[in-house]
């Protein structure tokens, strides 16, 4: 029976090596190319259970140190085609950016919406990302620095009774409120609140496995949507009916108007979400880092703190609001803010799929495979970044980073449209957390997790207490 078995295990082994070698030599003798090196792994299932079975980013490392900075490989039933090289990244993320489409999973397109700014290409996409850009341009987010503050103030101050944080969560919370006042601006306490309970539950259920079985995450989640659309149609109705016009991101997308063509409700609560959606994790993960990171370096919380305190001491100790040209005089602050983007590097991967057959260096990328740009694996490259896993702010003393290299807030058109936001309310917290607070980490924090973004360890578990 165990000869049977061998044989019949020997005989599969020698049917996919010979369909292996087939595929290779259809794609060679038709394009002139060949496929990556690489593995697809198993039929179907590839090799799915090796990445969700370690680190991703020691998963894709250890694949470009054994075939080069292109290789393939099959995830969750997807061929992939993963790029590690600033060269490969621009080929597909702008220069030939029309060759491969924005792609997610059907099931987190439901949660948020088909129409968001990121599943789309072309003049629809260019539209919205205009209209996202407008409603955060510097000149917008500037009068909203006191705003931000109180936001960073009633955060922090509901930290400070040597409770043990989860701090991950709690700033999932204020980058919440941060996202609610660029989008909303002034809004009612209750759509506040309401927007805030449905997402909640939305997002616990945005990995969730996709099943509409009643009492489901993921049915819990479509729930949640829906009603973060009729909620959202009623704040627009509200507006309507006041014809209210401001500069926040509702305003710009209600107001658009390009030859006589408006946006649809239906394309501005999609938008509205995915905003929010892309507002909130990514600032709240970089925030949680930032804070391991000046934990784990005490000096350089020192001269985090000298900096921030002649700040605090020229507002008349916190008395007037942060200006403009004192969070520009934060440049310590800043680069420890780059280098934790660059060491996080929350968007690890973006993904692409190619809409025709594509060569690209004498490879070929077929129609309909995944390409994955691995934008960790760029920024942990020794040969861009000397010795790339050591934290070191002074990297970006000097205008010495190459071009290409440093992309934590993605690359191309479809690169995130609120990073100077997103920098902005860091600055803000930072300041206020480091002038009025000290902490104390008290759960593991040398793992990291994926929920879905890398964040350290149990979401890093701290103790605040306010300074005198």
């Amino acid at each position: 029976m165990s000869t049977i078995f061998a044989g019949l295990v020997t005989l599969i082994m020698l049917i996919i090596m010979v369909v292996k070698k087939l595929n290779q030599w259809r794609f060679t003798t038709k394009f002139g190319a060949k496929l990556p090196p690489g593995s697809l792994g198993w039929p179907y299932i590839g090799e799915t259970l090796q990445l969700f079975s370690q680190n991703p980013h020691v998963f894709f490392s250890s694949r470009q140190k054994r075939y080069g900075d292109v290789f393939k490989t099959r995830i969750l039933g997807c061929p992939c085609i993963m790029l590690a090289n600033p060269e490969a990244l621009k080929f597909v993320l702008m220069t030939k950016a029309n060759l491969f489409k924005p792609t997610y999973p059907k099931s987190k397109e439901r949660l948020i919406g088909t129409n968001a700014i990121f599943f789309q290409q072309g003049t629809y996409h260019s539209q919205i990302r205009k209209l996202v850009q407008a409603s955060l341009s510097l000149d917008t987010i500037k009068p909203r620095i006191p705003k931000i503050e109180l936001i960073a103030k009633s955060t922090l101050n509901s930290w400070a009774d040597g409770r043990v944080v989860h701090v991950f969560q709690e700033l999932k919370k204020f980058t919440f409120d941060v996202a609610v006042l660029s989008i909303f601006g002034e809004l009612d306490s209750y759509y506040h609140q309401v927007l805030k309970e449905n997402y909640v539950t939305l997002d616990k259920g945005y990995n969730s496995f996709p099943t509409i079985i009643p009492a489901t995450c993921y049915f819990k989640s479509l729930m949640a949507r829906r009603r973060l659309s009729q909620i959202i149609r009623d704040i627009l109705n509200d507006r309507r009916e006041k014809r209210l016009t401001t500069r926040d991101l509702l305003g710009c997308l209600l107001n658009f108007n390009e030859n006589g063509k408006t946006l649809t409700d239906d394309q501005i609560i999609d938008n509205v979400i995915g905003v929010l959606f892309a507002a909130q994790d990514t600032a709240a993960s970089v925030l949680t880092w930032i804070l391991k990171y000046i934990t784990d370096h005490p000096k350089l919380l020192e001269e985090i703190q000298r900096e921030q305190m002649t700040i605090y001491k020229a507002n008349a100790n916190g008395e007037q609001p942060l200006t403009w040209t004192q969070i520009r005089e934060m440049q310590v602050t800043h680069k420890v803010i780059l280098e934790s983007l660059r060491m996080a590097s929350i968007i690890s991967f973006t993904y692409r799929e190619a809409i025709q057959d594509v060569v690209y260096d004498g490879y070929l990328i077929p129609k309909g495979w995944k390409v994955l740009p691995l934008f960790r694996n760029i920024h942990h490259n020794p040969a861009f970044f000397d010795d790339p896993e050591t934290f070191n702010p002074s990297r970006f003393e000097a205008a010495t980073i190459k071009a290409h290299t440093y992309m934590p807030f993605g690359y191309g058109a479809h690169a995130c449209p609120g990073n100077e936001v997103a920098k902005l309310l860091m600055l803000v917290f930072i300041h206020h957390l480091v002038t009025h607070f000290r902490w104390e980490v008290v759960g593991p924090h040398s793992g990291v997790e994926y929920d879905p973004f890398p964040v350290p360890e149990q979401g890093l578990r701290t103790r605040f207490w306010r300074t005198s």
